[in-house]
């Protein structure tokens, strides 16, 4: 970050893609003012528009793969600058303090579903997926894998949208959504976790959070996952998008060597060599998600088929955290998405008038966002074409050279 060129880079690129996704509808991002213009286009064209600089340009990749763990050129610029913007901004989506990686629950987040099967009891079937939905009759008739048939008013389908082309439907789905479910494919992720004995990288007061542009390494971002009272001392790290689909076809015992391998180079320890356990969550290979995070949405999809996301076909009704309009990819996503299908099937039945349907998540008590603060320099530092056009090339490399120092004098620049 010493670097004027690169810094005033990364600055632009980041205050650019928040004044883009200003733009953009959450709720609605097909509507948005340049729609058209910017669907048509990959991630990688907009980062080469953008970035300057090597530097600037493989950190945007990063945050790519990192965010939606595809590849640049695999996403449409609209579909990501509205993930980004419906996640609260780049600073938001990319922080783990004040942002999306902030909290975990206590024993596990599976307690969620461990309770609510305890509560449902045993109306909740497992290992039963789902081959037929017949809407033909005044019910709806679901149909299972072992045969078993099940009768409802109302459907709630929260599975990826293109995992509901393994079902068949009668009647068929209609034109636009058989039509969708074939063009967004799921994220490509391993997410791995690292045991030691002890959490040698906080003796080093090292955070245990790493990014890791190395293209030799599998892993791009890991975390501290050591639980709450320190102990089960662990480094969470996700193989991603490209890395993914190169690595998948080794032994889990290769991945692991690898991983070790890195984290000693990057940490500086020997310790880093010698885990006592290993675990890792191979997305790429589940049968009934197809990967990992969510969907991304190709260059074109989000114009001519975004709205039939959430359209109800019948009386199925689309859930899913694909289909929310905050932090859609991530479990607040699923949640609001659950609760808002939910409130559509109430409305069709009468419970609640339409203006309900759709409500605000209530701000956290326990966990509160506080607000994204900008420093007048993030929000006022030229891009690198900017001060050239304005200085001129030879005054330029003076004048930025001087706004370095200043800025690193001043304590103005960020520490990594």
């Amino acid at each position: 970050m010493w670097n004027p060129f690169v810094y005033l880079d990364y600055n632009n690129l980041w205050r650019t893609l928040d004044d883009m996704g200003k733009e953009i509808p959450a709720d609605a991002p097909w509507t948005a003012p340049h729609a058209e213009e910017w669907d048509k286009i990959t991630m990688k064209e907009l980062i080469d528009r953008l970035c300057w600089t090597t530097v600037a340009r493989r950190f945007a990749t990063l945050f790519v793969n990192i965010n939606v763990t595809s590849e640049p050129h695999e996403v449409s610029a609209l579909w990501f600058l509205w993930y980004v913007k419906q996640c609260g901004g780049t600073t938001r989506i990319f922080s783990t303090t004040n942002g999306g990686q902030e909290r975990k629950f206590v024993g596990g987040s599976g307690q969620i579903c461990e309770r609510l099967m305890s509560h449902l009891g045993d109306c909740v079937k497992l290992k039963s997926p789902v081959i037929r939905i017949d809407q033909t009759q005044d019910i709806v008739i679901v149909e299972t894998l072992d045969h078993e048939t099940f009768k409802a008013k109302y459907i709630i389908s929260a599975i990826p949208p293109p995992l509901t082309a393994k079902i068949h439907y009668q009647p068929p789905l209609p034109n636009l959504r058989n039509q969708f479910i074939q063009r967004v494919p799921m994220g490509c992720v391993i997410k791995c976790m690292v045991y030691y004995r002890e959490n040698f990288w906080r003796k080093k007061d090292y955070c245990g959070s790493m990014i890791i542009q190395d293209e030799e390494s599998p892993i791009e971002l890991t975390l501290d996952d050591c639980k709450p009272d320190g102990s089960y001392p662990a480094i969470m790290g996700f193989i991603l998008a490209r890395k993914a689909r190169r690595l998948v076809n080794l032994t889990k015992e290769a991945r692991k060597q690898k991983i070790c391998e890195i984290y000693a180079k990057v940490l500086d320890s020997e310790e880093a060599l010698h885990p006592i356990h290993y675990e890792e969550k191979n997305w790429c290979e589940e049968q009934y998600s197809g990967g990992c995070y969510t969907v991304y949405f190709p260059p074109g999809i989000m114009t001519q088929y975004g709205k039939i996301l959430r359209q109800p076909f019948q009386r199925i009704y689309f859930a899913g955290t694909e289909t929310a309009t905050q932090w859609s990819g991530y479990m607040e996503g699923a949640v609001q998405a659950g609760e808002r299908a939910a409130r559509e099937i109430l409305h069709e039945m009468g419970k609640i008038s339409k203006s309900e349907i759709w409500q605000p998540e209530p701000p956290s008590l326990d966990v509160p966002a506080f607000p994204i603060k900008t420093t007048f320099w993030e929000r006022n530092m030229p891009s690198i074409p900017g001060c050239l056009k304005f200085f001129g090339w030879s005054t330029f490399l003076t004048s930025a050279a001087a706004m370095g120092l200043f800025a690193y004098q001043k304590g103005l620049l960020r520490k990594n």
